[in-house]
């Protein structure tokens, strides 16, 4: 008989996940699972996998698969999202959990309506940003954008108008470009005022998703760097807003909403 894994599909933002707590199945091949199960048509449909772990060193642990099947460092949006799944299915009491991630430890704290968790501050560390630009071809054109990292690698470009830009054209050849050896997540920025800035991602190994929460991070570290904004700003995405701030201690906080979609069964494979 085939063995069944409970799941839930939540998101942050429109960039969904399927979430599997890993302490009670077993999740063997999750880079095959990932590909298989993210698919639309034909699985459950999502931007990947994120198992839910223990760790020695902080309160849960996450390992983060991409569609592609690749691993992922860290996500903003899938941390709140653990978040707000071990309190409600209390794994934990606390308000503010640590999430052991491959991109170090990260400090999640709950905000609740009602006493029902709708979003969450994720503390994202210290960003680190090129001095310099970087001119990049794709697609018969030159872009030319800031690497940053929030725990993973970014491209952030600024641009005119980011409802031009064919993402589904130039993303990929950034993404793969050989600047980057381990690939890299694109964004396009556009800004709207000191406090507003509109963007639109190319996730790596994920590709066109409605919103990234380390891209928005990235965005706004680099924008205020550049003197383009504060360091405090709203990030619009396809999938809805984040607000960043650049606090004193130069690390960065990620506040945004965490959504249970659904729950069901799948045989594991």
């Amino acid at each position: 008989m085939t063995n069944l894994i409970h799941f839930h599909k939540m998101h942050g933002l429109g960039n969904d996940y399927i979430y599997v707590n890993a302490m009670k199945y077993k999740v063997t091949e999750p880079e095959k699972k990932s590909k298989i199960w993210s698919a639309y048509h034909t699985g459950i449909g999502a931007d990947g996998l994120v198992l839910i772990d223990r760790s020695d060193i902080a309160d849960f642990g996450m390992r983060i698969f991409n569609a592609d099947g690749s691993e992922a460092m860290m996500c903003g949006n899938a941390s709140r999202c653990i978040a707000k799944y071990v309190y409600d299915q209390k794994l934990t009491s606390k308000t503010t959990i640590t999430l052991d991630t491959l991109s170090g430890i990260k400090t999640i704290k709950l905000h609740f309506d009602n006493k029902e968790v709708k979003s969450a501050t994720v503390d994202m560390g210290k960003p680190e940003i090129d001095e310099q630009y970087t001119t990049i071809s794709a697609d018969g054109r030159e872009y030319t954008g800031t690497i940053a990292s929030i725990g993973n690698p970014h491209f952030v470009i600024f641009v005119e108008d980011v409802s031009k830009v064919d993402l589904a054209t130039v993303g990929p050849e950034i993404e793969n470009n050989p600047l980057f050896p381990d690939r890299t997540n694109v964004e396009f920025v556009e800004v709207k005022d000191k406090e507003t800035l509109r963007m639109r991602v190319w996730e790596r190994g994920s590709g066109i998703t409605m919103a990234c929460g380390t891209g928005a991070c990235a965005t706004l570290a680099v924008s205020a760097a550049r003197g383009r904004t504060g360091r405090e700003a709203t990030v619009k995405m396809d999938g809805g807003d984040l607000r960043i701030l650049w606090d004193s201690d130069n690390h960065i906080q990620m506040t945004g909403d965490a959504v249970t979609v659904f729950e069901g069964d799948i045989p594991d494979i």
